[in-house]
């Protein structure tokens, strides 16, 4: 594997470094502030996303919060938007870009069907011609870098995703993320990093591997195949919020980490849950059922206590749960 270098991006006036080669994935309903903040614990200095920005939305004023709360944040935070109307993105990107954003990225890939029929996400891999526009526009309306997360096509038989790539790269874009599937797959089959590879060799800019990349051993393979300029973690780190900062760490240092214990892991889940219950208030119980059930594995007794948490019908129920778990050991 090659030696991974920072990425170094102009933008348009306000230029940008990307020291660390491990990058988190905007994940919908879980990247918020409070999961940001786990990674950022063992990850400083990785790029983390905000969830997925609607920029019509945004501009009418809903979902602001996700934006305006990166001035309280550490570390490079990026704002990913999704729309298919050039002015509303270009609105939503000025807004992000006044808030402190490290980078504005376009979602060029989302396969949700509620996004794609109404033109966005995935929907512009059918739509090159728009999406250079998008890229285009956004990227002279503010300072910061434009990137862009792709997948390989819509389907199997109509992707090309190598000239759309390189109609990104002419409009604009100054990195490319590729998720290794196409849209019809969803996150089916596997991903195929061969074709990200292609891509990587076709263009200038840095490309970013995405799909598929669960551990350490599937970075490093990842990279050797596809050659590129880093990993994007998506799904795997639901749960493990540390997991940027190991794949990051075993793949520079070539050393194991040392994961959370069973301790630590509850310990995690209890902080977690109180965050959520501050900002949420017992709607921050539903929140945190999820991210304690993905987070509460790997240990005796996790299976029972995953159960009974699901069930805790208020936060203090939870909370004592929990603290009673973390007396067994001690």
């Amino acid at each position: 594997m090659q030696e991974l270098s920072p990425i170094f991006l102009s933008g348009n006036g306000t230029s940008r470094s990307l020291e660390c080669p491990v990058i988190q994935s905007p994940l919908a309903g879980v990247s918020d502030q409070i999961f940001r903040k786990f990674v950022r614990r063992w990850s400083p200095k990785a790029l983390l996303f905000t969830e997925m920005v609607n920029a019509k939305s945004l501009e009418l004023g809903h979902g602001e919060e996700k934006v305006i709360e990166l001035s309280e944040e550490s570390g490079p935070i990026g704002v990913q938007l999704f729309d298919h109307r050039p002015d509303s993105m270009i609105d939503a990107a000025i807004k992000a870009e006044l808030s402190g954003a490290f980078l504005i990225d376009i979602n060029m890939g989302c396969p949700v069907k509620k996004i794609a029929k109404k033109g966005g996400g995935s929907a512009l891999l059918k739509e090159p011609e728009l999406a250079q526009l998008i890229v285009k526009k956004v990227s002279k309306a503010i300072s910061i870098p434009v990137t862009v997360k792709i997948r390989l096509g819509w389907c199997e038989n109509t992707s090309d995703p190598v000239s759309f790539a390189l109609g990104l790269q002419e409009a604009g874009a100054q990195l490319i993320t590729v998720h290794g599937r196409t849209r019809r797959q969803g996150f089916s089959g596997y991903a195929n990093w061969e074709s990200i590879s292609k891509i990587k060799k076709s263009l200038d800019i840095p490309v970013i591997a995405n799909g598929d990349i669960k551990n350490s051993r599937d970075a490093i393979e990842c990279l050797k195949i596809t050659n590129a300029d880093g990993v994007m973690i998506g799904r795997a780190s639901m749960g493990a919020p540390w997991l940027v900062g190991q794949i990051d760490e075993e793949i520079k240092n070539q050393k194991t980490f040392n994961p959370p214990d069973a301790k630590m892991k509850v310990n995690l889940c209890l902080e977690h849950l109180k965050l959520l219950v501050l900002k949420n208030g017992n709607h921050g119980l539903l929140i945190a059922r999820k991210h304690m059930n993905w987070t509460c594995r790997g240990f005796e007794g996790a299976s029972t206590l995953r159960h009974k948490l699901v069930r805790a019908s208020t936060p203090n129920d939870a909370i004592n749960l929990l603290e009673d778990e973390l007396i067994k050991f001690n």
